[in-house]
């Protein structure tokens, strides 16, 4: 019999299914349409020996070993409830049913109690890597009860990527803590994209580099600092030809950067508890941007464009690399500063007790974010003492020293030139609030007390609720 099912042969399930298969374990699959289970086992070749295939969800639940784990990959939303629910009514009591796809964390702690109350458990697994990761070895990111996970955990732990030989999967907490966790991955991956993008455009408008030019930097600077799959990744898609016109493919992609959805719960969940996130929260409205293209050639047409170029404002070409190769480096720091600040203030509000050391190391491999210094993130998580905001945590303060006179050129001279750079201007902002000793904010307070009497604090007294004379007009 099948050592677990898995139901939604898309492209995340059919790759995780092969991953298992080649792992030595038995799978039973099942997709709404027979047709594609059917072309699905043809096509495994020496992997199909350790396939199912079902056409129900009855003959899938028949094919699984009690008690039954069974991972759902469907879209998120209103699919999961709909599949679980056909599902369940297939399975028997203490059974599994795990939810891989990206959904709501805040969905995934209503199916936990859900399915809790007719006998089931339920998990909810963030699962990181794009195609490749989940053929070949993902981030798995788990969220539910301990036992459920430890059921599961070989099969999670076989298939996930390694990092010097450790498994990048993990139960990070109950209920919708893995979802979370993958959210706020997301989110991060959102910011540190489009602080690529950022910089790409300072080197294209600016600096007047040509794609091939382009691709060179980043390949070097994935040699260094800065390595990481986004940067190397980058560097490919730069150096790659259009097979139908010759050009550099980058310059016939339509500039409008599609989402699904999970950035824009990152930010909306930092706001929600009240931490900042204005990196991520700048890359979610930057793609917003991008879409509204008509928009766009319209206020250009009325405006005018901007200068763009820098024209030496950075210094040589060498210089000018070296600035933005610094100034990335930065905004990243700031980036992950935020994304790791909104799991830990989620952790105390959730009761999570979420392992943001774990959490940074099963991010090192596997995962769409993973870079050179997620190792030096676990390292600092792992220390002794609460870290407050990483950018406090070493090495990351002293790079910080070194990095934001850079990050500060860079975005001065994009602004001055007209050269949109919003996330890693709102790095920056972010840098320079947090290190703020007195804010602007006693004005605010005042304000907020003159219109609404919401009252105010005095730094020479302990009374709350003070007001200002403001009726006296003084």
């Amino acid at each position: 019999m099948a050592d677990i099912g898995l139901v939604g042969l898309g492209v995340m399930g059919a790759n995780l299914t092969l991953n298992m298969a080649e792992k030595g374990h038995t799978v039973a699959v099942y997709n709404r349409t027979t047709a594609k289970t059917d072309a699905f086992a043809a096509g495994a070749g020496n992997l199909a020996a350790k396939l199912r295939p079902c056409h129900t969800m009855k003959e899938l639940a028949a094919a699984i070993a009690p008690p039954r784990p069974v991972v759902v990959m469907v879209q998120a939303g209103a699919a999961v409830d709909e599949t679980a629910d056909a599902l369940a009514a297939a399975l028997s009591a203490g059974d599994l049913l795990i939810d891989a796809g990206n959904a709501n964390f805040r969905d995934t702690r209503r199916r936990v109690e859900a399915f809790a109350a007719r006998g089931l458990g339920f998990l909810g697994v963030g699962v990181s890597g794009g195609e490749e990761g989940a053929r070949h070895g993902p981030s798995i990111m788990a969220g539910g009860d301990e036992a459920a996970w430890y059921r599961v955990e070989p099969v999670f732990r076989a298939i996930a990527a390694r990092f010097g030989g450790e498994p990048c999967a993990a139960r990070v907490g109950p209920d919708g803590a893995g979802h979370f966790v993958k959210t706020i991955h997301n989110g991060i991956e959102y910011a540190d994209m489009q602080m690529i993008a950022e910089v790409y455009g300072i080197m294209r408008d600016g600096l007047g580099l040509s794609p091939s030019e382009m691709a060179e930097v980043f390949s070097a600077w994935n040699d260094g600092r800065l390595q990481s799959y986004l940067v190397e990744i980058t560097a490919t898609v730069l150096a790659t030809s259009d097979d139908k016109t010759g050009k550099p493919l980058v310059d016939v992609i339509l500039d409008t950067a599609g989402q699904k959805g999970t950035g824009r719960w990152s930010a909306m969940e930092a706001q929600d508890l009240g931490i900042p996130a204005t990196v991520i929260e700048a890359a979610v409205a930057a793609r917003g941007l991008s879409a509204r293209r008509k928009e766009r050639l319209a206020a250009a047409e009325r405006f005018g464009p901007p200068a763009s170029k820098l024209e030496g404002a950075l210094g040589d070409r060498a210089d000018a690399l070296g600035l933005l190769e610094r100034a990335l480096l930065a905004g990243k720091i700031a980036a992950y500063a935020q994304g790791f600040a909104v799991m830990a203030v989620a952790s105390e509000t959730w009761d999570w007790n979420l392992p943001l050391g774990t959490v940074a190391r099963i991010w090192r491999a596997g995962c769409i974010i993973r870079s050179a210094f997620l190792d030096d993130i676990a390292k600092a998580y792992s220390g002794d003492g609460a870290i407050a905001n990483l950018m406090m945590a070493e090495p990351f303060a002293s790079l910080l020293e070194e990095m934001e006179a850079a990050l500060r050129r860079v975005v001065a001279e994009a602004s001055l030139h007209g050269i949109a750079v919003p996330a890693l201007a709102s790095a920056l902002a972010y840098f320079d609030l947090s290190r703020t000793v007195r804010t602007t904010a006693n004005l605010i307070q005042g304000q907020r007390d003159f219109f609404g009497a919401h009252g105010f604090e005095r730094i020479d007294s302990d009374a709350k609720g003070l007001h200002g004379p403001w009726s006296s007009g003084t």
